[in-house]
């Protein structure tokens, strides 16, 4: 998989899209690094102390008694899970992170949020955490031993654009941004609307103001623009005031984003 690096005052840290496979015969240097990486993705960022790792879990996966969905499974059905994005969350908070942490995309639309509200109320927690791990989505975007990783930060066949501001409001800020009870996308998809790239707040994980700033945008275009320019991969600078316009015109025009990196 390529990498996209959003940086700096946009609030990503370094996040880089890299694939982690637990493949047959391997080391157990490799089994640690999947293990760190589906820790990493499934508590957003969270910082695992020794005491909250799930040793039993490691065991069966280390022994080949469980796959990285597996693995994925008992992660998010802990209780260190339910204490973080659980617990004291408001449950539209508790689904949005789910899709992100689970799915590696934030949900499309009021349609989705409803079907899983659903499913908690009728069926509970365990059900719910079950729906997305078992759906063919995370089968076909994952199987049993790539660990879930976010996948609409770059433009894809079947998601809506909009996925793509959606993810990046849930992937930029602190590293500790998933800690937040509160929902953050509930106004954009409750009303059908756009939902907007805003500067982050001083404070919050930000050093100093975004809105200074100038960023190069990579993409391609459509293949019919490509046959007409002879050249499908483009850049244009931006400031960020104008950088979600610009992404937004570029997605509806079929072309693809590549990267997004601050230049000033």
């Amino acid at each position: 998989m390529g990498n996209l690096t959003l940086s700096g005052s946009l609030g990503l840290d370094a996040f880089e899209a890299r694939t982690f496979e637990l493949y047959p015969l391997a080391t157990e240097e490799d089994l640690q690094e999947v293990i760190r990486a589906v820790y990493k993705q499934v508590l957003g960022n969270h910082h695992v102390m020794d005491s909250e790792r799930l040793s039993s879990a490691e065991s069966l996966l280390r022994n080949g008694d469980l796959t990285v969905r597996g693995f994925v499974r008992s992660v998010a059905q802990s209780e260190l899970y339910q204490s973080l994005f659980f617990s004291g969350s408001s449950q539209y908070r508790f689904i949005e992170l789910n899709f992100k942490h689970l799915l590696g995309r934030p949900p499309q639309d009021q349609a989705e949020i409803a079907e899983h509200v659903r499913i908690y109320n009728e069926e509970g927690y365990e059900a719910e955490i079950n729906s997305y791990i078992d759906s063919d989505e995370y089968i076909q975007s994952f199987g049993d031993n790539v660990v879930p990783s976010p996948r609409s930060i770059r433009s894809q066949v079947g998601m809506k654009n909009e996925c793509f501001n959606r993810m990046f409001s849930l992937l930029r800020g602190s590293a500790t941004s998933d800690s937040g009870k509160g929902a953050q996308l509930i106004t954009s998809i409750g009303a059908n609307l756009p939902t907007p790239i805003k500067p982050l707040a001083k404070g919050n994980g930000a050093a100093y103001d975004n809105t200074s700033k100038r960023f190069c945008i990579a993409y391609s275009t459509s293949q019919a623009a490509a046959q007409v320019n002879r050249l499908s991969c483009q850049e244009k600078t931006v400031s960020y005031s104008s950088m979600s316009k610009q992404v937004q015109n570029i997605l509806k025009g079929g072309g693809k984003i590549l990267s997004i990196t601050e230049i000033a």
